[in-house]
């Protein structure tokens, strides 16, 4: 697996960074955020390489009409959004790879269209708390190898993987994640001709490659000091959340269809794995999966790591279909 520099020396260091787990070492880079309110143990975050705004998040980004967007494959995958009285936006995994937090403002509404690449988690937010539109930025920090965001109106912390926040003004606060879901650039395009996709930004990135080759199948999550996912499931698997229930791929793949629980999940080929191959257009093929209710409506989920998952929702429930 090929990482980026700054995440080697970050491999090398993680016993020295969990030492450093300590506010007074970190109230000069964030004078602002208020430590003496939090909902986690602050042993359990490290230091993930880049710093505060290292990996730059976007802020009002632009947009092109789906029919004239040529530099992506139609196996690349996208983050879809598609609000109810607007064009379905598509953003691209290969500049979210390099950005990881899209702020944008949708008929009003301002979101956050979110990816960890190391947990593989990959949701959009409604960026408001109590009706303040809030924006986000990458802090630089970890917590079970999932990247931990600040917002720039209080230096609150929020965890990526749940929306919570977990340092600061906010602790505790939820954020409302809206349906989104990862599809093929040629799923979106064909679905939606009339759709947006997000423009490639002007920042000097080598977008359309993976810095994280062969990260899907590596042994360990990088960066991940917590227990394996029970059942023999293993740690880079990827499952399909939904609240604090976890269907694997492999059940699904295998399946095509499931109905449980009131959720009606779909699985189809035709995506491309963004963490296995150097260019993002050659990952293996690991599909694309629909999460709806019984009436057909899109419901909020994620597809992350199994071990992100165990790690969040230590006490979630596997669907397992025994």
């Amino acid at each position: 697996m090929r990482l980026p520099t700054p995440l080697i020396a970050a491999a090398f260091a993680i016993c020295a960074t969990a030492a450093l787990a300590d506010p007074a070492q970190w109230v000069r880079e964030w004078p602002q955020t208020d430590f003496t309110r939090t909902t986690i143990a602050f042993d359990e975050v490290i230091a993930g390489g880049p710093p505060k705004d290292g990996i730059p998040a976007i802020w009002a980004p632009a947009h092109l009409p789906a029919a004239q967007e040529t530099r992506l494959d139609d196996r690349e995958p996208v983050l879809t959004y598609d609000p109810p009285d607007a064009p379905a936006r598509a953003y691209p995994i290969r500049y979210l790879m390099w950005h990881e937090i899209v702020n944008d403002v949708v008929e009003g509404l301002p979101i956050a269209v979110t990816y960890c690449p190391l947990c593989n988690s990959a949701m959009v937010f409604d960026a408001r708390v109590d009706g303040v539109r809030h924006s986000f930025g990458v802090s630089g920090k970890l917590r079970h190898s999932d990247m931990i965001m600040y917002d720039r109106e209080t230096k609150s912390w929020w965890q990526q993987a749940v929306g919570k926040g977990v340092v600061g003004a906010h602790a505790g606060a939820v954020l409302t994640q809206l349906p989104g879901w990862m599809e093929s650039w040629a799923e979106f395009r064909d679905r939606n001709p009339d759709g947006l996709v997000m423009d490639q930004p002007d920042w000097r990135r080598a977008y359309g490659s993976n810095p994280y080759v062969g990260y899907d199948s590596a042994a360990r999550p990088f960066l991940y000091r917590g227990e394996d996912p029970p059942h023999g499931i293993h740690p880079l698997a990827r499952v399909v959340r939904v609240g604090d229930r976890a269907w694997t791929f492999a059940r699904l793949r295998a399946a095509g269809e499931i109905r449980e629980a009131g959720v009606v999940l779909n699985w189809a080929p035709g995506q491309a794995s963004a963490l296995d191959s150097r260019t993002i257009a050659d990952g293996r093929d690991v599909g694309t999966v629909r999460v709806r209710d019984a009436e057909g409506r899109d419901l909020p989920h994620d597809i992350p790591f199994a071990f992100a998952f165990h790690a969040f929702f230590p006490d979630g429930v596997w669907m397992l279909g025994d």
